[in-house]
């Protein structure tokens, strides 16, 4: 029970700092094209984790805990984790040029719905109390992004549908693989991957410019140290503890801080229908975390 808090806890702080980042993605990309933003930011967060991780290990040396790394097998875990969020959050990135930023905040958060059914066949159950979260957090990402616009389907919101459901491969294979290898070393791996693939791309079709990218400096360094160095690592640390369709749920309640950082940065007005999907997407995560009959009655005993 305690570890469930506590990777809740780290899992909401990551959907903090998501959703803030909304604000530094939007003002950058007014300035650099997509690869070029997401291949920087991304890798200057797994650089900054490089001098966290050795300091580490040295300190487990002196400590004697010092476990000796698989290479091989981090690399090979890195590498998938990286690839798919490279192709989640460059599709979402492109998807953004055709479709509205509200649309692309409710079709993302979509990978809710796909973690869950994906999660299916590796043989994570669904119960009720779970069900009744996803479809409570959709209907509140409806209400918080969509309701009152005129919505139409366009390649923009193709492309976005598509990047949730990469990014659903990724919350799967972190909670499957952040037990089998050390999670700062694969959040780290991950970044660099995935930054690596966004560079290459960067310099095939894109056309770099040093002044432009000098004048979103700001936005890039919250992207990438916070949003990648200190988030996506509290997502790996946090889904060590969290079940991946609750912490889907939690992590979700980006596009709400989204709501609320635009609302105090940039002055875009919150209405009344963006306010009740942020209490229902409250309500949901607040589902999901109901302690199971099971888990009830072995507090009791336990006590």
């Amino acid at each position: 029970m305690k570890n469930r808090l506590k990777g809740n806890i780290i899992l909401f702080f990551t959907a903090i700092i998501w959703g803030i980042s909304f604000v530094s993605q939007s003002v950058g990309m007014e300035y650099i094209d997509p690869n070029t933003f997401m291949g920087i930011r991304t890798t200057m967060g797994g650089l900054v984790l490089l001098p966290f991780i050795f300091f580490t290990d040295r300190r487990k040396k002196k400590q004697g805990t010092y476990q000796k790394t698989n290479f091989k097998k981090l690399l090979v875990c890195g590498a998938i984790c990286g690839v798919f969020l490279c192709i989640a959050s460059t599709l979402q990135t492109y998807g953004l040029k055709y479709t509205t930023t509200a649309k692309s905040g409710f079709l993302t958060a979509l990978y809710i719905i796909f973690v869950a059914i994906l999660g299916l066949f590796y043989g994570k159950k669904l119960n009720f109390k779970m069900v009744i979260g996803v479809l409570t957090a959709v209907l509140g990402m409806y209400f918080l992004c969509l309701f009152g616009n005129n919505v139409t389907f366009n390649v923009g919101d193709f492309l976005t549908i598509i990047c949730a459901i990469f990014f659903a491969g990724q919350i799967l294979f972190i909670d499957k693989f952040v037990h089998e290898v050390d999670g700062i070393k694969l959040s780290c791996t991950q970044f660099l991957i995935s930054g690596g693939i966004n560079l290459i791309l960067m310099f095939l079709i894109e056309q770099p410019n040093m002044t432009a990218i000098l004048s979103c400096t700001t936005a890039l360094l919250y992207s990438g140290i916070m949003s990648c160095g200190v988030a996506y690592t509290l997502q790996v640390v946090g889904q060590q503890y969290a079940e991946p369709t609750s912490a889907s749920i939690i992590m979700s309640f980006e596009s709400v801080f989204a709501a609320i950082s635009g609302w105090i940065i940039l002055s875009e007005a919150m209405n009344l229908s963006q306010i009740f999907g942020c209490l229902l997407m409250f309500l949901a995560i607040v589902l999901v975390q109901l302690p199971d009959k099971k888990m009830v009655l072995d507090c009791v005993k336990e006590a």
